[in-house]
């Protein structure tokens, strides 16, 4: 049986996420449910999210969108209160270097853009269809394999441009001294934000006992957690808000990983990670 937190699980805060899946296994525990005392913790996301015996996880809405749906079942969307979004909802910072923050949507396409992965709805989709939008686009793409990374890479002058979801640049504003050398620019538009999951065999009884418990333990956190992990509540999951979220045209690289499961041309196997 599988436990997982993996799209904000950084170094510095997987203690507090540590203890919120424990106060959840208790709870779950005193209503009859059997639960893993300890969150699994490896890089091949697919290989929890797909598991049979997948309890409670974390996911993103471009994975859910095109290869999760019908294998596991929403229960709720975390309440980050992130700026210019709803509860259970999330958008991305553009962020650039500070001496480039003048530059307008059209000087993008002389821009290197960096971005974590290919199926990351807040650092790759969000960034193309807002650009898209706004009849820009970009001079070329890095893949860096982490929201983090990405920002680095930006600070660092390896790329120029990047689209941070909005809860992993405050947590690079909190941990990491060069996000001072990087400026916000601009925000994407907000989508429904990584959603809790369980496998698609989950009985609608555990399900429920699942809910109960995230929803408690999550009112629950002590305040010293709540500042690590900014989880003020769940909202509502709702399946058609995730199914319409905007891709890309260039999404057709995604569309073929998620129909013969390998990966598009050049890029590594599915290691999605924010930190």
């Amino acid at each position: 049986m599988i436990a997982s937190l993996p799209m904000y699980d950084w170094p510095e805060v997987q203690p507090a996420n540590d203890r919120l899946w424990r106060a959840m296994h208790d709870s779950l525990a005193r209503s009859g449910v059997e639960a893993p005392e300890t969150l699994t913790r490896h890089e091949d996301l697919w290989a929890q999210w797909e598991a049979p015996d997948l309890l409670f996880s974390q996911t993103c809405s471009l994975p859910y969108q095109m290869r999760l749906k019908g294998k596991v079942t929403l229960l709720a969307s975390p309440d980050y209160r992130l700026d210019g979004c709803p509860p259970g909802y999330y958008a991305s910072k553009i962020v650039v270097r500070r001496a480039d923050d003048w530059v307008a949507p059209r000087d993008w396409r002389a821009m290197r853009l960096a971005f974590n992965e290919l199926r990351s709805q807040s650092g790759w989709a969000s960034i193309l269809t807002h650009a898209q939008t706004l009849g820009t686009g970009f001079a070329s793409q890095i893949a860096s394999g982490a929201h983090r990374t990405s920002a680095r890479m930006v600070a660092e002058g390896e790329a120029d441009i990047a689209a941070i979801d909005a809860q992993s640049w405050r947590m690079v504003q909190a941990y990491d001294p060069w996000a001072i050398k990087l400026s916000v620019i601009g925000q994407t538009r907000a989508t429904p934000a990584t959603p809790f999951v369980t496998a698609v065999s989950t009985s609608g009884d555990m399900r429920a006992k699942l809910c109960q418990a995230l929803q408690a333990k999550v009112a629950q956190l002590p305040a010293s957690d709540r500042a690590v992990l900014h989880l003020h509540g769940v909202a509502p999951a709702e399946e058609i808000a995730y199914l319409t979220v905007p891709t890309p045209h260039s999404g057709s690289h995604w569309r073929q990983d998620s129909a013969d499961r390998t990966a598009a041309p050049g890029m590594p196997p599915l290691q999605f990670r924010t930190n």
